[in-house]
């Protein structure tokens, strides 16, 4: 799990809902009509504008976001050189075994391509096509929360043009203004929430996240096509170092 993102979420939400009922009666804030405008109308538009299966994966892209620890590159470099000794002393068949314990597909990809005995130019070529489609599905999850924090915020202001437009045709009645100015306001407020407390930093997570995994992928590449080439692991673990920032490296073995 990704404390940062449940821990920001979580915080997030119990300043806001703190700030609530320290201004007097929190149930002020809820009205059923208002979340439904903006949080189903910002949902259904953002959906209109993709395909199904862009939803599907936009789902299992943000679950990964919240939920999925990534390695850190050491944990890989590693990972990799244990890997690199295993096929030096007893052959690149004796990987195939240990690939039972790899639960990440892209890894154990790759060092399959390299048990089958395809050259180190294709098991490259594969990997990199692989990444960049990768690279691509997280992309298209952010532009999905963009849109998503874009529209909310247009919701917000349909609904209070709605309750304005309810609000003045009752101007007959004058005990009735406050309340109908409450509701409407209420639509901004959920569609500012939406957009800046949840979307937007969704969206941040996601690049972070692609960034971090776009530098793993690119390590566990050069990692196994080393391996596929025969190199020494000392020689492997100096280059894969050049992943890692300057204080870094200290705390990869030797």
């Amino acid at each position: 799990m990704d404390f940062t993102t449940i821990a920001g979420l979580a915080l997030t939400i119990a300043l806001v809902a703190w700030s609530m009922a320290l201004g007097g009666d929190a149930s002020l804030f809820w009205n059923a009509p208002s979340a439904l405008l903006v949080f189903g109308g910002a949902a259904s538009v953002t959906f209109m504008s993709y395909r199904w299966s862009d939803v599907k994966q936009f789902a299992r892209v943000v679950w990964r976001a919240l939920f999925f620890r990534l390695p850190t590159p050491g944990e890989e470099i590693e990972r990799i050189i244990a890997y690199a000794n295993l096929a030096r002393k007893e052959g690149l068949l004796a990987l195939e075994a240990k690939l039972q314990e790899v639960d990440d597909r892209f890894f154990s990809k790759g060092v399959q391509l390299v048990i089958d005995g395809f050259t180190a130019d294709t098991v490259r070529d594969i990997l990199d096509l692989e990444h960049t489609f990768q690279q691509q599905r997280h992309a298209l999850g952010k532009k999905m929360l963009e849109t998503m924090a874009t529209m909310a915020p247009a919701f917000g202001m349909i609904g209070t043009l709605v309750g304005l437009v309810q609000m003045l045709a009752n101007l007959r009645d004058p005990s009735t203004i406050g309340a109908g100015m409450a509701v409407a306001l209420l639509t901004t407020f959920y569609g500012s929430i939406v957009a800046n407390v949840i979307a937007i930093p969704l969206a941040t997570k996601l690049d972070v996240r692609a960034r971090q995994e776009a530098l793993l992928r690119e390590l566990m590449i050069e990692g196994i096509v080393a391996i596929q080439s025969g190199e020494k692991p000392l020689l492997i673990r100096e280059k894969l170092k050049g992943f890692l920032a300057p204080s870094e490296r200290g705390a990869v073995g030797v």
